[in-house]
C-alpha cells in the first residue's frame, strides 16, 4: 500500500450547530423555522490531510472543535460547507456500547453491532471467539446485556471494534474500560495496533503521556480552527502555553 496516499482530507469545512434553549424548543424547531437559536461554528473553514500510518493526536479545550471532526470523519455529522473525504474502515472506540440490544446476549451483541459496521456474517463469525477471548467474560456472553455492568460492556464494546481490522482507527482518552489492568490491555493493543503502517491512528486528548506514547503529529485546535500543526510534542507545547493565563 502506498504509505503517501491520502486517508483523510477536510478540504473548507465548515460545521454549525443550533443550541436551542430546552428540548421542547429543539422540538419545534422541526417544525416551526422561527424558533430561538444560538449558533456555535464547531468547524470553521478547516483543511488538513493526512496520510496513511500516520497517527494524529488532536489537542484543545472542551468545545475547540475535536468531536466534531470525529463526527464528521466517521459520518454522524456532516458539514454544510467544503468537502470530507475518507478512504478505509473506520473504527472509533468513542460510544462503545452504541448499538448494543440491552434483551439481547453478549454473542447476539455481537452479531448485531458487526453487521451495524457493515461486517458480513462469515467476517463476525470468524472474529467471534478473538472478541470474546479479549473481553474475558466468557461466562456472561450468553447472558442478555442488561444484565452486564457498564464496564463488562465497554470491554465487549472496545473488544469487537479493535477486532474488525480498521484501516482508520480513533480513540478518544476518555476511554475507560474495566480495572486498571483491563485498561492496560487495551493500551497494549492500541499501541501494537498503531505500530502497524498500515492503520492511520487519531487520537483525542489532553496529556502529553499519552500524545506521545501514540502519536508523532499532533493538531491544535480552537474555536473550531487549527492553531499549529506539526511534530506531537512541539504542538502538546504550544497548547500548554495556550492555557495559562
Amino acid at each position: 500500500m502506498d504509505q503517501n496516499e491520502v486517508v483523510i482530507e477536510f478540504k473548507n469545512v465548515s460545521k454549525t450547530y443550533k443550541l436551542y434553549k430546552n428540548d421542547q424548543h429543539r422540538l419545534l424547531s422541526v417544525f416551526y423555522s422561527k424558533v430561538p437559536y444560538s449558533a456555535k461554528l464547531a468547524s470553521d473553514n478547516l483543511s488538513f490531510a493526512i496520510r496513511r500510518g500516520e497517527s494524529v493526536a488532536f489537542f484543545g479545550r472542551n468545545g475547540a472543535g475535536k468531536s466534531t471532526i470525529l463526527k464528521l470523519i466517521t459520518q454522524t455529522a456532516f458539514p454544510e460547507s467544503g468537502e470530507v473525504f475518507v478512504k478505509g474502515r473506520v473504527s472509533a472506540l468513542l460510544g462503545l456500547t452504541v448499538g448494543f440490544d440491552p434483551e439481547f446476549t453478549g454473542r447476539e451483541n455481537i452479531h448485531l453491532k458487526g453487521q451495524l459496521m457493515g461486517l458480513h456474517n462469515s467476517e463476525i463469525e470468524k472474529m467471534e471467539p478473538d472478541i470474546i477471548e479479549f473481553a474475558d467474560i466468557e461466562e456472561y456472553i450468553d447472558q442478555p446485556v442488561r444484565t452486564y455492568s457498564s464496564g463488562m460492556k465497554a470491554r465487549l464494546g472496545f473488544a469487537l471494534c479493535v477486532a474488525t481490522n480498521p484501516e482508520i482507527l480513533i480513540v478518544d482518552e476518555a476511554l475507560s474500560v474495566g480495572d486498571a489492568d483491563f485498561r492496560q490491555k487495551c493500551l497494549e493493543r492500541i499501541r501494537r495496533m498503531s505500530e502497524d503502517e498500515n492503520i492511520t491512528l487519531l487520537f483525542v486528548t489532553h496529556a502529553e503521556r499519552m500524545a506521545e506514547q501514540f502519536c508523532e503529529r499532533g493538531i491544535f485546535l480552537k474555536n473550531g480552527r487549527i492553531v499549529c500543526d506539526g511534530p506531537v510534542h512541539e504542538v502538546y507545547a504550544k497548547y500548554m502555553a495556550s492555557l495559562k493565563p
